[in-house]
């Protein structure tokens, strides 16, 4: 059986192979992932930007918003590029995800460090997890080494959580597990739904 030949203008070189259920699994966790981050900062932001006192930290959210939404679009090109359908239930990350802001930026300062260092913390296990299983790889080396790169990204930005007092919110204990027990049941439902 012979090779289709390429489209116009795509050479054989960068037409895309099909990847493995689980390699779809990935992407779309991890879209979903970032899609959710990106929603819980905007969600702080919408609180603490409207406060002088707050802009501080609401120009700090903005940081990492901006670097979650880099890799929210590097997912969306790999979706893209390898016929990954996202995860239906987008809309409801979206909406939990800034409703989690929102929430924990009305809390204060301390209890929105708390829910970054509670879901960084879940999501940089989970990409440590995904490099693991990518490791010795050959043909997953470039996204096994985007793993790696936004992995020590969600690494920064815990420490910058921890740093600012997270661990100093009030019920600091159960808001942890609350939302690290929200992040991994997210993680179950995005891969395969």
């Amino acid at each position: 059986m012979s090779k289709r030949p390429p489209m116009p203008g795509q050479t054989n070189a960068n037409r895309s192979k099909p990847i493995s259920p689980r390699l779809k699994e990935m992407l779309r966790v991890d879209h979903a992932g970032e899609y959710g981050a990106v929603a819980i900062y905007k969600g702080q932001q919408a609180i603490f930007g409207k406060n002088h006192k707050t802009r501080e930290i609401a120009a700090k959210l903005a940081e990492m918003e901006a670097e979650e939404q880099h890799h929210l679009d590097a997912f969306d090109d790999l979706l893209n590029e390898h016929k990954v359908r996202p995860t239906a239930l987008a809309p409801i990350w979206s909406v939990a995800g800034y409703g989690l802001g929102v929430v924990t930026a009305l809390m204060g300062e301390k209890a929105a460090h708390a829910c970054t260092e509670a879901v960084e913390t879940v999501i940089e296990k989970h990409y440590a997890d995904q490099i693991d299983e990518l490791e010795g790889d050959a043909e997953h080396v470039e996204l096994r080494n985007r793993f790696i790169q936004f992995r020590e990204d969600e690494l920064h930005h815990r420490d910058i959580a921890i740093e600012e007092g997270a661990k100093e919110a009030p019920g600091y204990g159960v808001l942890s597990r609350v939302i690290k027990a929200g992040c991994h049941a997210a993680i179950r439902i995005s891969e395969k739904i």
